[in-house]
């Protein structure tokens, strides 16, 4: 119990989780995006079922730390150029990622029209699971390094994962909603996305991109599209009223 006690394991832990839950803020708008496709009352089970693979994942490969940190040796090189374990699944990641992400952005704007119809394409609950699955791999071991690089208890690293993890699976829910809400707004989103699938395939070639920049331009982002949407929720508003004062004065007669 000596870590009750303990405030450099305390301000450790909150560091950790707060990092967590920002590193996470990707992976849930990833998991929102692709459990949209899926009927109603599959979303939250889905959603449930994507981050607590995101938790299980990320503790895994805390359990296997020293499996994670041999994953940053060099593999094969090619023109000079040295590629070990973690830059393979950042490269396959980055690409999955850019692929899903512009597949989503075409099927908004070209299939929005089929999707309208019914006859927009649709995916079973499993395949959605594994789609999550397959890039929790590549954010959970981002994630990883950066819990090993700044704490060195293991324990205080699972239980910063865990919290981070409930946090999100709170949240999930209302971000899925409000991006269904505002199209454009997940079309925003799926443009980070693009950004982010772009920077993970630039790690693995060996090219840092500083994610403070990243998330920079998101927080910007996110606030000109906020002003957008309470610009376009006051017209919408002024516009009814406008229309009720126009019924009105064609119902009172004269």
């Amino acid at each position: 119990m000596e870590w009750l006690t303990n405030p450099e394991l305390w301000v450790a832990f909150l560091t950790l989780t707060a990092l967590e839950i920002v590193l996470g803020i990707d992976n849930i708008i990833f998991i929102s995006i692709l459990v949209s496709r899926l009927p109603k009352h599959q979303q939250p089970k889905a959603r449930f079922f994507g981050l607590a693979l995101a938790m299980g994942t990320r503790i895994l490969l805390l359990l296997s730390i020293s499996w994670v940190m041999r994953l940053t040796t060099d593999l094969f090189h090619v023109f000079e150029q040295g590629f070990s374990g973690r830059d393979l699944i950042l490269f396959f990641g980055g690409l999955f990622l850019l692929f899903k992400s512009t597949a989503e952005i075409y099927n908004s704007l070209e299939g929005e029209e089929e999707a309208h119809g019914g006859g927009g394409k649709t995916y079973g609950f499993m395949g959605i699971i594994i789609q999550i699955a397959i890039i929790d791999i590549v954010f959970s071991l981002d994630s990883v390094i950066t819990a090993v690089g700044l704490v060195d208890n293991v324990p205080i690293m699972v239980a910063a994962i865990v919290i981070s993890v409930i946090v999100m699976m709170l949240s999930a829910g209302t971000i899925s909603a409000f991006i269904d809400k505002h199209p454009s707004l997940k079309i925003l989103a799926l443009s980070f996305l693009i950004v982010v699938g772009t920077i993970l395939v630039a790690e693995a070639f060996g090219v840092h991109v500083p994610k403070g920049y990243v998330y920079f331009a998101m927080a910007f982002s996110l606030a000109v599209e906020a002003v957008n949407i309470r610009m376009r929720t006051a017209r919408m508003a002024k516009q009814g009223l406008e229309q009720d004062a126009v019924q009105l004065r064609k119902n009172t007669p004269d």
